[in-house]
C-alpha cells in the first residue's frame, strides 16, 4: 500500500504523529501506521463515491472499519486479516484522485 501511494504521480511522503502521510500537493490523501496499542496497522482514506461501501462496512465490522470527520474512513488490519487488495487499491485511487481534484480547484479560484 505504502509503495503504491509513493508510486503515484506528485506525491510526498512525512510523517503525522506515528504515522505515515502521503499528499498530492497541499492535500493528504492516504495515512498509515500502527493499529491500536500497537496491534497490527491502519490506513485511513478520503473518500466520496466509496462512501456507500465503507458505511456497509462499517456496519458489519464496526472494529475494523470507522467513518470519521470529512469523509476519512479508517481501516485496522493485520498481517493475519489484511486488507484486501481490491479494497485498498480502489480505496487508494479514489483518495488520490480527491486530493489532485482538489488542488486543480484550488489553483483554478487562485488564478494560477
Amino acid at each position: 500500500m505504502k509503495r503504491a501511494a509513493s508510486e503515484l504521480p506528485d506525491v510526498v511522503t512525512g510523517s503525522s504523529c506515528n504515522q505515515t502521510s502521503f499528499k498530492a500537493g497541499k492535500n493528504a490523501f492516504l495515512y498509515v501506521g500502527p493499529g491500536r496499542k500497537g496491534r497490527g496497522y491502519k490506513a485511513m482514506f478520503n473518500l466520496n463515491a466509496s462512501m456507500g461501501e465503507a458505511k456497509d462496512l462499517e456496519k458489519r465490522d464496526p472494529e475494523r472499519y470507522e467513518i470519521g470527520i470529512g469523509n476519512w474512513v479508517t481501516v485496522r488490519f493485520s498481517n493475519e486479516a489484511p486488507l484486501s487488495e481490491d479494497i485498498w487499491g480502489r480505496w487508494l485511487r479514489e483518495s488520490y484522485a480527491l486530493a489532485t481534484k482538489k488542488g486543480s480547484a484550488r489553483k483554478r479560484s487562485s488564478g494560477k
